[in-house]
């Protein structure tokens, strides 16, 4: 068995090749090109002809270098990036040759520990990267909706009460027709009902008099040079977020088609008010490949529900894991705080933890943690989620008293 560390980088990567003894066989940089990843592969190859007799360990489990990497047969271990300090020698010495060396090292020590990437089914890669994909622009979209909020309290603070939200397409519209409060005053009824009605509101007519009413209403004023330079600023957010509003609106259309073409949906669709988004999420994270869990406490440390415990004399306490899938902590966390508004049994497990002093997350936490591992034997056994099947469970494994 041959140990590659790989230490990568944006331009290069430095390899190293340990033997089973611990001999260090070679050790190398490539350049990030199609070039330098060819040599790359011919360098691997060449230390055996049996791919299966590499160990490449490398501190990511995504990216181009690790699409090649599988594409050529070799085995890939990702590893934390914090697990290569805990080798790093008290010197505190760090280079990428050196980290590359540490890889290698663990590699041969823990590769027992290491778990290999077996790469996603087709449809399974690209539902996770469009959710994933989504979601930073969905926090493009809250930054950009705080930018416009603090904007508008500088010369336009009335606009922050016409609209329940200002990401929705009519109140943006509203905001690009009308960019001032001298604007908005001297708009009719009828042209603030017709601007509603192209924005796709849903009652333009009585919501239109009551922006009428409130814009007529005496207002702090800023001065006239404040109003136009902070218009303008307006202007530039609001068209950002009509373009990023339009493009998630586009990505749930897709995620939903793929979501609902795989065998799995019906399985997630059932969770209790895990609805269009939580649903295909936790499908893409969870993923759908049942040899990949050896259980469902494996399911738990992955996504850091299982809490951590530690204990030095006469000291004991658990707290979070942090090292984990946080997509797919997230979305678990999510999932499990609504799924307290539909299911009885769920409600009454958090209302229990926060009244033994837990605080709302680490309770919404063990709620996720309790959840995991009923979606693993649903997952396992391809079946769909049934309070009544769940609650006659609950109460068949009930402690009884003597």
């Amino acid at each position: 068995m041959w140990y590659v560390g790989l230490d990568w980088a944006d331009t290069h990567h430095d390899v190293v090749v340990l033997d089973d003894t611990g001999k260090r066989l070679a050790g190398q940089r490539f350049a990030h090109s199609h070039e330098g990843l060819n040599d790359l592969k011919h360098f691997l190859l060449g230390i055996t002809t049996n791919p299966e007799q590499l160990a490449c360990i490398i501190e990511t489990n995504h990216g181009l270098l690790i699409t090649f990497l599988l594409e050529a047969g070799i085995p890939v271990y990702p590893v934390n990036p914090k697990m290569a300090n805990q080798l790093r020698k008290t010197a505190g010495a760090k280079t990428d040759a050196i980290d590359a060396h540490l890889l290698a090292k663990m590699g041969r020590f823990e590769l027992d520990e290491l778990r290999r990437l077996e790469p996603d089914a087709p449809i399974m890669q690209e539902l996770k990267t469009l959710t994933r994909d989504q979601d930073s622009l969905i926090q493009t979209q809250t930054r950009l909706v705080n930018q416009l909020t603090a904007c508008l309290k500088e010369y336009y603070p009335a606009a922050l009460h016409l609209f329940c939200k200002l990401q929705q397409r009519s109140a943006l519209l509203f905001l690009q027709t009308y960019p001032t409060p001298e604007a908005a005053r001297q708009a009719s009824l009828e042209a603030i009902t017709t601007t509603l009605r192209n924005g796709k509101h849903t009652n333009p007519s009585s919501t239109a008099a009551t922006i009428l009413q409130e814009v007529h209403r005496p207002q702090l004023r800023a001065n006239a040079i404040t109003v136009r330079a902070k218009s303008r600023l307006m202007l530039s957010l609001c068209k950002q977020l009509l373009v990023v509003i339009e493009d998630i609106a586009a990505y749930n259309k897709e995620i939903s088609t793929l979501f609902l073409t795989h065998d799995d949906q019906r399985i997630w669709a059932s969770l209790p008010r895990a609805g269009q988004r939580l649903a295909p999420r936790l499908l893409a994270e969870w993923g759908d490949d049942r040899t990949r869990y050896a259980d469902a406490n494996s399911v738990q440390a992955l996504a850091g529900t299982a809490p951590v415990p530690f204990q030095s004399g006469n000291y004991a306490k658990a707290h979070k894991r942090f090292a984990c899938v946080k997509p797919l902590r997230n979305h678990l966390h999510q999932f499990a705080w609504q799924s307290t508004m539909k299911e009885a049994w769920a409600l009454a497990y958090y209302q229990r933890k926060r009244a033994e002093g837990k605080t709302h997350s680490m309770a919404v936490r063990a709620l996720a943690n309790v959840w995991v591992r009923i979606i693993y034997k649903m997952w396992f056994q391809h079946t769909c989620y049934e309070t009544a099947i769940f609650e006659a469970a609950q109460h068949q494994h009930a402690p009884r008293a003597a």
